[in-house]
């Protein structure tokens, strides 16, 4: 048991001073994933934000594609670009902790 703990306090002292850097390079990444076989592309960063939503214009034109299918692709193409993001924050932190679940404690370092 105290075997784990003086393994947290250690990953936690290094996180100290790791964390800001990780974060700040996740902020700055980029994800993007599209929908509708290419039909929209959204583009979020390390923060889950959006930051670009490209729509395809020839599909505008078909006629086949209302505006109810363009919102749902539009979430579709959002969803799965911030489901890149989070698995890469996911990686970065089992990365910076080794793997090593934090409990509560992550918790407590705002985690």
């Amino acid at each position: 048991m105290f075997g784990n703990l003086g393994k947290m306090m250690k990953i936690a002292g290094e996180m100290k001073t790791k964390l800001p850097e990780m974060q700040a390079k996740l902020a700055a990444s980029e994800f993007s994933a599209e929908a509708g076989g290419g039909a929209v592309r959204a583009t979020v960063n390390g923060k889950l934000m959006v930051t670009d939503v490209t729509i395809d214009p020839a599909v505008l034109s078909d006629g086949e594609l209302d505006a109810e299918m363009l919102g749902d692709l539009v979430k579709a193409a959002v969803a799965a670009a911030q489901a890149q993001a989070a698995q890469a924050a996911k990686a970065a932190m089992d990365e910076l902790t080794g793997g090593l679940d934090l409990g509560a404690m992550g918790g407590m370092l705002g985690l």
